[in-house]
């Protein structure tokens, strides 16, 4: 595990990555799906609490669903590609606990303190998201993630119960590379970091 990964391999995941907005017509399977969630599974969360609950929406009944809820600039490329991933964060996550932190009492953590439960499960479900992110890239497939939505109507529609809540959102498929922009800048080391 101390080997650096080959530049090719760095490139894929980061440095010639890209954020997709429009996408080729090319299905992504079910298998694929299952495959991104064994490899980014692994990846870590505080107290290994896991809050993320994902719905991949592929199917054009669904979609169209997703796409009531989402903002006008957003209506498109979620209609067009070929899946939208619902990163949800789960507020009963530290019912599970008890299996996945099984050597303490960790659930007793969390209970009646739906502040520290939230800000748990958005923080790690953001961490998953962006596992999920990387995944979809270390598998060959291209992603776009997305923050435009009415979260209210999004929770509503495809969360009734009340316990799992939207974070964000990720378009996943094959990306059409000709309607790529040019790469915006990034902050320097300087203006992003400290070494202290």
């Amino acid at each position: 595990m101390a080997d650096t990964i080959e530049q090719r391999a760095m490139a894929q995941l980061f440095t010639e990555a890209r954020t997709h907005n429009s996408w080729q017509s090319k299905p992504v399977s079910d298998e694929k799906l299952m495959q991104l969630y064994d490899l980014f599974k692994f990846a870590p969360t505080s107290v290994n609490c896991n809050p993320a609950k994902i719905l991949f929406v592929k199917s054009p009944k669904e979609k169209e669903r997703l796409v009531a809820c989402v903002s006008p600039g957003n209506v498109d490329k979620t209609r067009e590609a070929p899946v939208t991933a619902i990163i949800g964060m789960n507020l009963d996550f530290y019912e599970n606990l008890p299996t996945l932190f099984p050597h303490v009492d960790a659930k007793s953590w969390f209970v009646g303190k739906e502040g520290f439960i939230e800000s748990t499960a958005f923080r790690n479900s953001s961490l998953q998201g962006a596992y999920l992110i990387m995944a979809t890239r270390a598998l060959g497939l291209d992603c776009g993630a997305m923050s435009g939505f009415d979260a209210d109507k999004l929770n509503a529609e495809f969360f009734p119960d009340g316990r799992v809540k939207v974070n964000f959102l990720l378009n996943i498929g094959y990306g059409n590379s000709a309607s790529l922009m040019p790469r915006h800048p990034r902050p320097s080391f300087a203006d992003a970091c400290k070494i202290l």
